[in-house]
């Protein structure tokens, strides 16, 4: 983790009361996935969540005070990789994916602020190997 008094912004949905956190709804066809081509996209436009200033805000709260914010974003994954099947006992998964480059535009803004985010394109570069692909994992594994 990098230097928590460098933070300046936490967009993200915040924690519910059963300690699920990080995890909201999202609506009918903001996914559109082929696990045979590993083509897929994920969007969403101007998603409420909060800014909670920094994560330590957001998990401890008694920072500054949470202003309610908006993100959108579209996560495009190309495929066109040779199909690589993947088995691992230790975790419990098995899997086939194809493998591709990614691409994430991303734009976070406070609602009733100045404060504006955006992604930049020529800046983006993809860490490991990104692919699509379907798996079994828990009770369906074996």
């Amino acid at each position: 983790m990098g230097d928590p008094t460098h933070q300046h912004h936490d967009w993200e949905p915040g924690i519910e009361d059963s300690g699920l956190f990080w995890t909201i709804p999202i609506g009918n066809g903001a996914i559109d996935a082929d696990p045979d081509t590993g083509k897929a996209r994920f969007r969403g436009e101007s998603v409420k969540v909060t800014d909670y200033h920094d994560f330590f805000n957001a998990v401890l709260g008694g920072g500054p005070t949470p202003l309610p914010s908006r993100v959108s974003y579209d996560v495009r994954w190309a495929g066109g990789g040779a199909k690589q099947t993947i088995r691992d006992a230790t975790f419990g998964f098995v899997g086939e994916f194809v493998p591709g480059p990614a691409t994430i535009t991303f734009e976070a803004k406070d609602d009733h602020g100045t404060v504006i985010y955006r992604s930049v394109a020529a800046g983006q570069s993809n860490v490991g190997q990104p692919a699509v692909g379907a798996e079994r994992n828990g009770v369906f594994f074996h």
